[in-house]
């Protein structure tokens, strides 16, 4: 069976004009590929393969594959080649409510349902943060050894006001690579029973 990875590298490939069709779906043949799930970035990935393993789930081998593509507003290529009128492969996605439009209009154009299309209201890190809480979250910051760096930021003027939910969201985002470290560690924090209303909707469909 081919590694979901390297399925994942080359479908960017080709997105980005790369390889061919006929490599991208000799690939996903292989490896058994039936289900993508289109998402923003690799902070999303992160945080659905740290959630799947805790709910004792292997997406590679229940044929699902996690697609990040750079931003939302590419959804629009990546639906036409993977989904029914591309590749075939069933189509899901998580996004944010703002890129909800751009969802719908990729998904009725490649001919997918749009009930497949599971919506965060701010993004995945808010929807986390809240469902975590702000304490538990702040623990999370601690063991890594950013609470100096967090306890800094929200000094700083520019988050005067804002809600400490609000700041710790923004907080991952202030250095690169941080949104996907704590993706994985605060969807890998959650309690059974406590999942995020859009995650729990999404893996009921997979």
């Amino acid at each position: 069976m081919t590694d979901t990875g390297i399925i994942r590298d080359a479908v960017t490939g080709w997105a980005e004009g790369h390889g061919s069709d006929g490599a991208v779906r000799g690939l996903v043949e292989e490896g058994g590929v039936r289900t993508a799930v289109l998402v923003e970035g690799p902070s999303d990935l992160a945080a659905l393969e740290a959630l799947a393993a805790r709910f004792g789930r292997t997406l590679d081998a229940e044929g699902v594959c996690v697609v990040p593509m750079g931003g939302a507003m590419n959804v629009g290529r990546y639906a036409g080649l993977l989904g029914p009128q591309g590749l075939g492969l069933r189509l899901t996605g998580l996004c944010d409510a703002r890129e909800r439009p751009y969802y719908d209009r990729a998904f009725a154009r490649a001919g997918a349902p749009a009930d497949g299309i599971f919506v965060c209201v701010a993004d995945l890190e808010e929807e986390l943060i809240r469902v975590l809480g702000v304490p538990k979250t702040e623990e999370i910051i601690e063991a890594e050894g950013d609470l100096t760096p967090w306890r800094t930021f929200t000094r700083q003027p520019a988050q005067s006001g804002r809600s400490r939910q609000d700041q710790m969201r923004r907080f991952l985002g202030t250095r690169k690579g941080r949104k996907i470290r704590y993706g994985h560690l605060l969807a890998g924090a959650l309690e059974p029973g406590r999942t995020p209303a859009p995650l729990e909707a999404l893996f009921s469909r997979l």
